[in-house]
């Protein structure tokens, strides 16, 4: 029987046989699909199909999704066992704790499952590389790049008395990223399924329309354009605030990335939206002004 830290000391083979699969997956997924007018590196790097169905029974986006999140729960709990294993008694809290966000995160994605059907990643993006490597390497591989640097570390130096505070206030930031994120995403599902119920039962849907598209401009989708994003980069700073080595840049890893990936990404959604929707896209913004933080940017 292999050891509870066995993914997390063989890592680095991990990676690199992980990224071998994900080269041979994509020529698999590609060439199965006809060619289409794109240059021949976009339809590579994004995929010829955007739905793929193997055997007519496993649709492959959605089974990329569940491997990765469920090998990325795998490599966290691998890092905090071995944590344990080298600290013992004297081990970080904090990277229990980090990891339990962790498993959270993915515990949260299977729940809640058939809401992700309706987001863009599963309607519009093609198998191709990006979408691959993405769920082979880099959502179960590299997203827990923090514990790379800090799951060999002891505990923080932070005084007894205020460890209530460290953790308490770590799990209030992340569970108020995950309330903010959830909400947003059930939101648009209750929406997009059930146009006139009210949310939770009193947030009752405002709108714009041109009569052809409909867009949603109150709850967490009028506090701004995409409040889901915001409450994903809440959840990373709890992670890294729960690791409590605030001077380690590796604690901050994570966070940095995912808040100047969901900068650019709103950038290119607003692109997007602007060439779909045209002047109702220009109402909404009018209606919902910001786009990641109320009040702020």
């Amino acid at each position: 029987m292999a050891p509870l830290d066995w993914l997390w000391r063989v890592k680095w083979h991990a990676i690199a046989g992980a990224t071998a699969l994900s080269v041979v997956l994509t020529i698999w997924m590609v060439l199965r699909a006809p060619a289409d007018d794109r240059p021949a590196w976009v339809q590579w790097i994004e995929g010829r199909s955007r739905n793929v169905m193997v055997r007519n029974h496993v649709d492959a986006k959605m089974f990329l999704y569940v491997f990765g999140g469920i090998l990325l729960a795998l490599n966290v709990l691998a890092a905090a066992a071995y944590h344990v294993g080298q600290f013992g008694d004297a081990l970080n809290p904090g990277i229990l704790l980090h990891a339990a966000m962790w498993v959270w995160f993915v515990a949260d994605y299977f729940l809640f499952e058939r809401v992700q059907l309706y987001t863009f990643d599963i309607i519009e993006e093609g198998v191709g590389f990006k979408l691959i490597v993405g769920c082979i390497v880099v959502y179960p591989c590299l997203y827990p790049v923090v514990l790379w640097g800090t799951a060999g570390l002891p505990a923080p130096e932070i005084d007894p008395q205020l460890t209530v505070l460290w953790l308490g206030g770590a799990a209030v930031v992340f569970l108020a990223g995950w309330v903010i994120t959830r909400g947003a995403n059930l939101q648009k599902y209750v929406f997009k399924r059930w146009p006139e119920r009210a949310f939770l039962g009193f947030m009752k849907p405002a709108t714009v329309s041109d009569g052809r598209k409909t867009l949603l401009v109150s709850g967490f989708w009028g506090m701004s354009r995409h409040s889901n994003y915001l409450g994903e980069i809440l959840e990373a700073l709890g992670m890294a605030l729960a690791i409590g080595h605030f001077a380690n840049a590796w604690t901050w890893v994570y966070f940095v990335y995912l808040t100047g990936f969901f900068i650019v990404r709103e950038r290119i959604d607003d692109r997007r939206c602007a060439g779909k929707y045209g002047e109702l896209w220009t109402e909404y913004r009018a209606k919902v002004r910001h786009r990641l933080v109320p009040g702020i940017y």
